[in-house]
């Protein structure tokens, strides 16, 4: 038998690659994180990660054991909350980066649908800034967006870095301003682009803007540039640049949830906010690969 609880604190460490942050989001010690993981491990009797003083990552047992945690705690949160008494209900607002367009992040939202019949779904899909404006304004009960590392706000859902990508066949020319693909200001992948540039004395122009990532992705393969995203969710059909080609390093980026804090805001809107959170927060591992082409 395996306890939720364990499965629970394994899939955050899977996500975040960190026992420290698998603690500060679960609101435990580091310790005892260890020590459920480690006592998952004993009840499956393999070793579900491979991790050093430097980094931490899944064994070839730990990504079968994804799926299995993803199951047994989904139903779990099904049996729960039908006996309970207490399935949320009411208006949902969420927002989502434009980012997670083409990620796994559809499938979550259809089966939070399906099993929260009675909550009215409005999902807006926008700007990670944008977003975090019409939170605080008020306009949302919850985001998924991105943010700069190490920021104090949102729940972390996983950690990433920002990667240049394009088209495989892409000549880039070092003599020459690179050639941008961007959502516009103030996107935050946009931002960090040009503030590395910049820092590099490395000479760029804008060819291509859209607030679709669907017309960044066009671009990007018909070859006009290069582009700043998360590596973990490259679109189809692009390629990250290789190192030999000598742009600077992007850094890392945070996915975070954050929930609304509007005046007001009643307990159904808190209710399927937090039952949304941690359906996301179950699939995190899901939502940094791209979803298959249809």
């Amino acid at each position: 038998m395996f306890e939720p609880t364990h499965l629970r604190t394994f899939l955050t460490v899977a996500q975040t690659l960190s026992f420290t942050q698998a603690a500060h989001r679960l609101g435990l010690r580091q310790s005892t994180v260890s020590q459920q993981v480690r006592r998952l491990e004993e009840a499956a009797g393999r070793q579900l990660f491979a991790r050093d003083t430097h980094s931490v990552a899944l064994t070839e047992d730990g990504e079968a054991m994804l799926g299995f945690a993803r199951t047994i705690l989904e139903a779990n949160e099904r049996a729960a909350s039908w006996f309970a008494g207490t399935r949320p209900r009411g208006r949902l607002r969420f927002g989502a980066s434009e980012d997670f367009v083409l990620t796994r992040l559809p499938e979550v939202l259809e089966a939070f649908r399906r099993d929260h019949p009675e909550v009215e779904l409005e999902l807006t899909v926008d700007l990670s800034e944008t977003l975090h404006e019409q939170l605080a304004s008020g306009r949302f009960d919850l985001v998924l967006v991105k943010r700069h590392p190490h920021q104090p706000h949102g729940q972390l859902v996983w950690r990433d870095r920002l990667v240049w990508i394009g088209s495989e066949r892409l000549r880039l020319d070092a003599h020459r301003p690179l050639p941008l693909v961007a959502f516009p200001p103030p996107a935050v992948t946009r931002a960090r682009a040009l503030e590395v540039l910049e820092r590099h004395g490395r000479p760029w122009r804008v060819v291509c803007t859209s607030r679709s990532l669907n017309g960044l992705v066009a671009a990007a393969r018909a070859g006009l540039g290069v582009m700043a995203h998360t590596s973990g969710m490259i679109p189809p059909g692009l390629v990250r640049i290789p190192a030999r080609a000598g742009l600077p390093e992007l850094g890392g980026i945070d996915v975070v949830l954050l929930h609304g804090a509007a005046p007001g805001r009643d307990d159904a809107a808190r209710g399927s906010a937090d039952a949304l959170a941690r359906a996301v927060l179950a699939a995190g591992d899901r939502l940094h690969t791209t979803a298959d082409p249809v």
